[in-house]
């Protein structure tokens, strides 16, 4: 069944506005407790943490490219940022379908085939995952053992992560995807290199999100001897990762700070951790409004046809996603 233009539009545009509401709605039902747990940790920590996050973003984009670029459609840098970032508005609906339809539909208006992006996309977020999870395996039995001792079954995902980090075994799991899906295959098998990148910008990723949850804990009166660095990398690769496996939940909503709240028990406890949580989630949200809109405004210069692309078309391409 073809739904009639106008009516395609219509949805097209109400997904991004869907989104973006969902978004808002999200800051909002924190309220006055954002804004206590801001005051309670310095506007000053909250916007270092904030840049800490725009730089872990800009790191997990560069993971989906190089992803991208290994299956063999290399974009432009700007042409890329727009497509990952307005696309991953999609994640603060349930699921994280929507992110991956209409960072397919948006790559598509720039020549990339959609199995393509909708590859590198799922691949993107499998990356994350077991670089998370290696970074916790690593850094919580120093320093939050109990929170390991909560959530063991996560790690019981590791080792099959990291099997299907390896190209061949990513190549294959990829190609049967493919084809339970009826999509073209892939033109070529990943590489080691391609691969390695993906996972080199991760940990990066990774780094800089650590930093963000250690420059809110600074202000704090912590306690013990845990080695607030590594307590921070290792306890938001945690929430982020069992918050992202909980795919009912927003953007991990809710599941994230409880799991962040927990693993910074070593060092802090009660309201000023749960502030800490919440000041997170804030800056994270920000973070991705912030992207989301720079990646409006990064007009790409042309589309598959040479035609230009305005921010208007993207919208539309993005809103796609409800017709899939």
């Amino acid at each position: 069944m073809t739904l009639p233009g106008w009516l395609r539009t219509a949805l097209r545009v109400a997904f991004l506005v869907v989104a973006v509401v969902v978004i808002v709605l999200t800051v909002g039902r924190q309220g006055a407790g954002l804004g206590d747990a801001v005051a309670r940790t310095g506007v000053a920590a909250a916007l270092e943490s904030l840049l800490a996050v725009l730089a872990g973003l800009f790191a997990s984009a560069m993971v989906w490219r190089a992803l991208l670029t290994d299956l063999g459609s290399r974009l432009p840098l700007r042409t890329a940022l727009h497509v990952f970032f307005l696309g991953q508005l999609g994640k603060y609906l349930p699921g994280s379908v929507f992110a991956v339809a209409a960072q397919m539909e948006l790559g598509r208006s720039q020549g990339v085939p959609r199995s393509r992006v909708g590859a590198a996309s799922l691949m993107f977020m499998g990356v994350l995952v077991a670089a998370g999870l290696l970074v916790a395996s690593v850094a919580l039995p120093l320093t939050s053992p109990d929170a390991l001792h909560h959530y063991f079954w996560v790690l019981a995902v590791l080792p099959v992560g990291l099997v299907c980090l390896a190209p061949p075994v990513l190549t294959r799991v990829v190609a049967a995807g493919l084809r339970v899906l009826r999509r073209d295959p892939l033109d070529r098998p990943l590489t080691w290199r391609g691969v390695g990148t993906a996972v080199a910008w991760a940990l990066a990723m990774w780094a800089a999100y650590g930093i963000h949850v250690l420059l809110l804990l600074l202000p704090q009166h912590t306690t013990g001897s845990a080695s607030l660095p590594l307590l921070s990398l290792g306890a938001y690769a945690l929430a982020w990762t069992v918050g992202f496996l909980f795919l009912l939940a927003p953007a991990g909503a809710l599941l994230r700070e409880t799991v962040l709240v927990l693993s910074l028990a070593p060092v802090l406890h009660g309201a000023p951790a749960t502030g800490v949580a919440v000041v997170s989630r804030g800056v994270m949200t920000l973070g991705d409004l912030l992207w989301g809109g720079a990646g409006a405004l990064m007009r790409p210069r042309s589309g598959a046809d040479g035609a230009d692309v305005s921010t208007v078309d993207s919208v539309q391409q993005l809103g796609k996603a409800a017709d899939a």
